[in-house]
């Protein structure tokens, strides 16, 4: 299996761990509190006005998942980000050493490709040493610049639309997080209605109760979802412009150095 999709199952199974025992051992117990505290507030006083709290917010079973997978697209969004930053430390390198004024021909590809191989083979494979071997591969091949530089550009295309393409999983969580929402707000109604025949009699907490629901699921989802929005785009653009300076590298160190006699 690929790393990252392993990397990605092992984030979740972990951030389901771990959000879990935190709303198990903490959230939970202390909303159940302060919600009994409120209510005794309120049985005392007619005009008590009970405080929001942060942990009555997120405390149902629809926050608790919104959170699971917001820490996992953060998880994913930090993998990928790390992978980014590891290409683009191979735009600082110089990998085609090509003096001004000289000039490269179709001769002398095999030596600027040996130099590439080795530095491909100890720092593994990127997009850069890709592109800069089809390039010089294709100039050699058909002592073509024109065919060497829509070669080169090709490869640049081609790994900016796989970068899109593996963002789909980040699509579906920042996607889901709002469903989730609507989910508790649904659960939430059903609740409030299901108690409508006390809230006759005078005892509105059912409603209430669920009505919180309604609202405080649907506060967190949009919330997360911002984030996670936010946090993807960035990625993207992050990416986009990597892909750019990719092709500018290529013009710059390599094209523009091609001589056919």
């Amino acid at each position: 299996y690929p790393s990252e999709f392993v990397f990605s199952l092992f984030a979740l199974a972990i951030t389901i761990l771990i959000v879990h025992t935190v709303y198990v051992l903490d959230i939970r117990p202390q909303a159940q509190a302060i919600l009994e505290r409120q209510r005794e507030g309120m049985l005392n006083d007619p005009n008590y006005i009970a405080d929001r709290s942060f942990y009555v917010l997120i405390k149902d079973y629809e926050q608790e998942t919104c959170m699971i997978m917001l820490l996992w697209a953060v998880s994913i969004l930090t993998y990928k980000a790390v992978h980014l930053r590891r290409e683009q430390r191979v735009l600082e390198t110089n990998l085609v050493h090509v003096p001004d004024g000289v000039r490269i021909l179709p001769e002398d590809t095999r030596e600027y490709a040996r130099q590439i191989e080795a530095f491909e083979q100890s720092n593994g494979s990127s997009l850069l040493p890709r592109a800069l071997l089809v390039a010089l591969g294709r100039f050699a091949a058909t002592r073509n610049v024109q065919d060497a530089a829509n070669a080169s550009h090709t490869v640049c295309q081609t790994e900016g639309d796989r970068l899109d393409s593996e963002l789909s999983m980040l699509r579906y969580i920042a996607w889901a997080i709002p469903a989730i929402g609507f989910i508790g707000t649904v659960r939430g109604i059903g609740n409030a209605l299901g108690q409508a025949q006390k809230a006759v009699t005078g005892d509105i907490s059912g409603v209430t109760s669920g009505l919180g629901i309604t609202f405080n699921s649907t506060l967190i989802a949009l919330l997360f979802s911002i984030m996670v929005m936010f946090l993807l785009h960035a990625l993207q653009r992050t990416q986009e412009r990597f892909v750019l300076d990719a092709e500018s590298y290529l013009d710059d160190r390599l094209i523009r150095h091609m001589y056919v006699r």
